[in-house]
């Protein structure tokens, strides 16, 4: 499931210097497949949503109800999102994607099993927060498997760091989660750090273990996941609620 996700942080620029805003993603190069490129014809027009910075998104008109809203940043190819909506079907999931052939699996999958109740924004996830969905508006946030950028010289580029994690913070409505997994542990260790460093945000493991959270049931483990267990690697969950 993972087309990786990273953004770099920057601090505030000075005076007339404009810096380059921080994105969620870096885009990869790609190519739909047929059966991808059917999809955004056949599809695209039922679950994906233009991206309009001029006016807050109308989540009941796009969905066609009202329902506890969960933004997921990066998906890559769908199959756990498909997965997650289906048994959560009671939840409206929002998915922000700039991957086109990742946006195209997914919209196979929703068409192809039915899946009504996600909606799809190819576009970076920052500026869907930051113009198109109020502070305290989401229930939850889904970030599985980021890019963990490995080389220490490239770890400012990780997405989850102390700025996006406020940002993803004042979104949660009170009692609103933010669920994150990777399978690199120094990256875990630092998501850790900061998310228990955000005093909008509070851990939900559960006290005096090592603050990681058991694997909800709601996400399925991949067959990348699969495989790295089975060699022994490890995969490590969080999930911190609003305060």
């Amino acid at each position: 499931m993972t087309d990786p996700r990273h953004a770099e942080p920057r601090e505030q620029p000075a005076e007339g210097i404009h810096l380059r805003q921080i994105k969620s993603y870096v885009l990869r190069a790609g190519r739909m497949g047929p059966g991808q490129e059917r999809a955004y014809a056949e599809f695209g027009p039922r679950f994906l949503l233009n991206y309009d910075a001029s006016q807050p998104l109308d989540t009941t008109a796009a969905f066609g109800r009202s329902a506890p809203l969960v933004l997921e940043i990066g998906f890559g190819m769908g199959g756990a999102t498909a997965h997650i909506a289906q048994v959560r079907p009671g939840d409206n999931f929002l998915c922000c994607e700039v991957h086109e052939p990742g946006v195209g699996a997914l919209l196979k999958l929703c068409g192809e099993q039915g899946i009504e109740n996600i909606r799809i924004f190819r576009h970076d996830a920052v500026e869907v927060l930051d113009h198109l969905l109020p502070e305290q508006s989401l229930d939850g946030v889904h970030i599985f498997f980021p890019d963990p950028w490995h080389k220490s010289r490239h770890n400012k580029r990780r997405l989850i760091q102390t700025p996006f994690v406020n940002r993803l913070a004042r979104h949660l409505k009170p009692g609103g989660y933010l669920h994150l997994a990777t399978d690199w542990e120094p990256y875990a260790q630092q998501m850790l750090e900061v998310l228990s460093a955000e005093p909008l945000l509070a851990n939900t493991a559960a006290a005096g273990g090592d603050g990681y959270a058991p694997k909800p049931d709601y996400r399925p483990l991949t067959k990348f996941e699969n495989r790295g267990l089975k060699l022994g690697h490890g995969v490590w969950d969080l999930v911190f609620r609003r305060v």
